[in-house]
């Protein structure tokens, strides 16, 4: 297998993760916050770094607000290209409300996202209290 064939095979079999993943940070509300692995926690198989994969490549016609997700230290994540990427997303935050220490960070009490919306826990299969026990590891 080609590496071209193997990087398309692992492109697919990620395919469902991101739209679900994509689906979920809908959910995120205008100056609240997630962190990857809180994304990554509510949909099977998906790991923080597929979260990650996932919001650096959004559908184009599709609104996601990639944005409003960040490392699990309260941080922006660096990019590959320099800081570019990571000015866009703090002035959209800043935008929204959101606010930062000196150090860069957010303030989880302030603003993280208090997860997703009853429809979507229906629609996804997820009991309550097995979203409970999995948002008590969110950080806090």
């Amino acid at each position: 297998m080609t590496s071209q064939n193997k990087n398309l095979g692992q492109y697919k079999s990620h395919q469902k993760s991101f739209r679900a993943l994509h689906g979920l940070v809908r959910e995120i509300p205008t100056g609240q916050v997630a962190s990857y692995g809180m994304i990554a926690s509510l949909v099977p198989g998906a790991t923080a770094r597929t979260a990650g994969f996932a919001m650096a490549a959004p559908p184009t016609d599709a609104e996601i607000p990639w944005w409003r997700v960040i490392n699990s230290a309260g941080k922006i994540s660096a990019r590959k290209g320099g800081a570019t990427g990571e000015t866009r997303q703090r002035r959209l935050l800043e935008a929204e409300g959101i606010r930062f220490s000196k150090a860069g960070k957010v303030c989880w009490s302030e603003c993280r996202w208090c997860g997703p919306s009853e429809a979507w826990m229906e629609a996804n299969n997820m009991d309550f209290m097995d979203f409970l026990e999995i948002a008590s590891r969110w950080p806090d």
